[in-house]
């Protein structure tokens, strides 16, 4: 993770001139060691981290049409009108955070804007989203090690849902959206 981290860094030391705020994306699998990374820069950098998973799709847009669409199962039109247009525009993104547990937005989060901001989690790269960043980021995994994570993290149950359900629309966001095309890293 350190070299990972080191690199990441050296990166944006080198491409970051004088821009503020400086935008990073990492996108990936699931259990690909995106949100440790994250985590581990933002710390390293003092950086605002902003979650994916905090945009999960409400249930009243989970319909056919929007799951037929590559990358279709995120809100990235929330991502974009509350995170990144306020901070292209020089304002502190307000957001909703989705709760799982209740399947819905269920507070609101004001993030402060450092020089250094990083958005991680599957998606961060959607078409629609990925001309905002500065710096792309793409973690891969090994199918088998992401298997034992995600068994070691979620559980069995999870693990098959995973496998039939969420890692099938990841692959095809994957291919569909070029993602590993538009990046400028892959670890």
């Amino acid at each position: 993770m350190e070299q990972r981290v080191s690199r990441l860094k050296r990166e944006i030391e080198q491409r970051r001139e004088n821009k503020k705020p400086f935008l990073v994306a990492i996108d990936g699998g699931s259990a690909s060691g995106k949100s440790t990374l994250g985590a581990a820069l933002a710390e390293e950098l003092q950086a605002t981290l902003i979650h994916m998973d905090d945009f999960f799709l409400p249930m009243e847009m989970r319909t056919e049409e929007r799951f037929a669409q590559p990358g279709g199962n995120v809100h990235w039109e929330r991502v974009r009108a509350e995170v990144l247009e306020p901070i292209r525009q020089g304002k502190k993104p307000e957001y909703g955070v989705f709760d799982c547990s209740v399947m819905a937005v269920n507070k609101t989060v004001r993030a402060e804007v450092r020089d250094v901001v990083i958005v991680e989690g599957a998606y961060s790269l959607h078409p629609m989203l990925r001309e905002y960043f500065d710096l792309r980021v793409l973690v891969e995994v090994e199918e088998t090690l992401q298997k034992e994570r995600i068994l070691r993290r979620n559980g069995e149950q999870m693990l098959r849902r995973f496998l039939t359900e969420w890692i099938p629309l990841e692959r095809v966001y994957f291919e569909a959206c070029r993602v590993k095309d538009c990046c400028h890293i892959i670890l």
